[in-house]
Formats: C-alpha cells, structure tokens, sequence
C-alpha cells in the first residue's frame, strides 16, 4: 500500500499559534508540507514561524484573524492563498471553551463559542472549498471533541458547538466525497493544553495527560492514508489519567 505522500502540498491550520493547531504544524513540516497558519495572537504566530524556519525545509505563510468574524477568515484564505497558492489540506482547529450553567451563562459567551467553534469552522470551510472542488482532491479535519459525543452538566455551550461541527462534517463528507475530497471529525478526549487548563479542566497529572502532539499523529495517520480511503470519525483518548 503506498501512503499520502505530504511532501509540498499545502495545509491551512486554524488555531494554530499553540497547543494542538501548534503541534500539528510541527507534524506537517517533519512531512514536508508548506503551512498557511492562522490565529488571533500575531507574536504566537511569528514565534512559530521562527521556530519552524529554523528547522525545516518548508513555506510558511501567517496571518492573525478571529475565525469567528467571516470578513477576516475571508482576508486570512485569500492571504495565504497568494502566498502558497493551492491549499491541499484544511485542519479547523480554532476553538474556545467555558462552562457553566445555561441559565448562569452570560448569553454573549455562549454565542461566542458558538460563533468560534462552528461558525469560524463553517467560515474557513467555505473559504477554502471551491479551491478543493476545483482541484478535484483534498482533505479537511475537523477537531471535534468527545464533548460533540455526549453532553454533561455546564457544558451546554461546548456540547452544542462540537455537536454541531459533528453534523456539519458528516453532511460535508457526503457532500462533496464524489469531488475526491475526505472530510474527517477527530474527537479527542480532555488535551493538557493552555485552553484545558483555562477551562478549569482536571487535567489530573500531566504527564500521563493526552498531549498535543499525540493528536496531531492520529491526524497525519489519517491524512497519509491512501487517496482513495478516509477516515470518518476518530476517537483518541489518554490511557490512564490518574
């Protein structure tokens, strides 16, 4: 069987200035593949440049937008675009999180993780799909969560928006598989990144924890299956926490 070569194509991460947007930039450049990364932080942003300039033989084009806001997800594609030319791979994977309950919720914050974690998903999806079609191939991966599995108490803002983007890739997938383009939900069970951590998630010890990078190799396994398969859905869970 002869794998999905990555070597110089191009992948679009969103999310991308820290924890699993910035280790699966760190995964692709070990592959060879060109990297058009976005985040909010510009600074998080030009470190990672850095860091990966120094030590692969790979492009990288950055630039800051809210995923959130279509006018700069629109700005960002059309950005690296014209840096990179023909985007080959999309990782949405921009994402917030707070929990508490609905009713105690402020309604702005529980519009807001709705508005990053599907909507930025739907807007940078529609940036990049024409460009896909056109090309006849390509790969998106979705960073869902356990969480668009299965609701729990507080957690009726994040269920919704991971739920959402559970559906939103199923209904892509079918979509648009006969333009030879794979669409894939990865479900990840609680991360030790910064954003895990902010949350106000038990991370418990850290270094028995599911790491970033540790995501990011289930989503280069999936990318570099052949052409003609996919994966669906993925799950990818820590071991033993405590």
């Amino acid at each position: 069987m002869e794998l999905n070569n990555l070597a110089n194509k191009t992948a679009l991460i969103t999310g991308a200035g820290k924890g699993i947007g910035k280790a699966l930039a760190v995964a692709l450049a070990k592959e060879g593949t060109h990297l058009g990364l976005i985040a909010r932080t510009q600074s998080d942003l030009e470190a990672l440049k850095a860091e990966l300039a120094g030590q692969y033989d790979v492009k990288v084009a950055i630039t800051a937008a809210d995923v959130g806001v279509q006018a700069e997800v629109e700005r960002a594609v059309a950005s690296i675009q014209e840096q990179l030319g023909a985007i080959h791979i999309v990782i949405n994977n921009a994402g917030i999180a707070s929990f508490g309950k609905l009713v105690d919720m402020p309604v702005q914050e529980w519009e807001r993780i709705i508005q990053v974690n599907l909507m930025g998903t739907y807007y940078v999806t529609r940036a990049v799909l024409p460009g896909l079609i056109a090309q006849n191939e390509g790969s998106i991966i979705n960073i869902s969560s356990t969480a668009g599995e299965r609701g729990f108490a507080t957690g009726s803002a994040y269920n919704a928006s991971k739920f959402a983007v559970m559906g939103l890739t199923e209904a892509l997938m079918q979509e648009v598989r006969k333009h030879n383009i794979r669409v894939t939900a990865l479900t990840p069970s609680t991360v030790n990144t910064e954003l895990a951590v902010n949350a106000g998630l038990n991370i418990g010890d850290e270094d028995r924890m599911m790491q970033p990078e540790d995501v990011a190799e289930l989503a280069l396994a999936a990318l570099k299956l052949p052409q003609r398969v996919f994966v669906k859905t993925a799950g990818i869970w820590t071991t033993n926490p405590q």
